[in-house]
């Protein structure tokens, strides 16, 4: 498949946080040979630190890193930068925090894995055109998933009061919380 061209524009500069350390590596080599000018971060506190230094005009962010969730790093670059296009990465996706993340700034959201030319994508769309509808509707686990992501962002992701609100125990909700999405 041919690699299609893009208008990066005047400002080249692209923050990718994410803790996967050989994925962080292969983005960015791929993102500075499409033109970008890379630099790379693997916790919430190194990211929200050069978004606050130098904030760049693209941002990949993961949304679940060790030391926190991307989400806040997405939050300090908005602040420092309103104009930049911010694509947020993850193995867990989930309507809930989708929305979360648009409402935060987010340009966009991609499901891991995603690749090169998905992310160059989604920072350089102009937003225009709609996804497809999906090929076939959600299971009921996942309904069940989506609701309790939808209450945990609703809750600012406090784990105690969500649990509180769903009237379950906070280390069942726990271990919901720490799988991936079921399909």
């Amino acid at each position: 498949m041919a690699e299609q061209e893009y208008e990066i524009g005047d400002d080249p500069s692209l923050l990718i946080v994410d803790d996967d350390e050989p994925f962080l590596r292969r983005l960015a080599r791929a993102m500075e040979k499409r033109g970008f000018q890379p630099e790379m971060a693997e916790t919430v506190a190194a990211g929200k630190a050069i978004a606050s230094a130098r904030p760049p005009a693209y941002a990949v962010v993961d949304l679940r890193l060790e030391d926190g969730s991307g989400l806040d790093v997405v939050e300090t670059l908005r602040e420092k930068r309103p104009d930049a296009k911010i694509v947020v990465l993850t193995g867990y996706g989930a309507i809930a925090t989708a929305v979360a993340a648009v409402k935060i700034g987010a340009t966009d959201y991609l499901s891991k894995p995603a690749d090169a030319n998905d992310v160059t994508a989604a920072l350089l769309s102009n937003g225009e055109a709609l996804p497809p509808p999906p090929d076939n509707p959600m299971s009921a686990d996942r309904v069940r998933w989506e609701h309790i992501q939808r209450v945990y962002e609703q809750c600012d992701r406090n784990v105690s009061e969500t649990a509180r609100r769903l009237n379950m125990h906070r280390r069942t909700l726990q271990r919901i919380l720490a799988k991936r999405s079921p399909r």
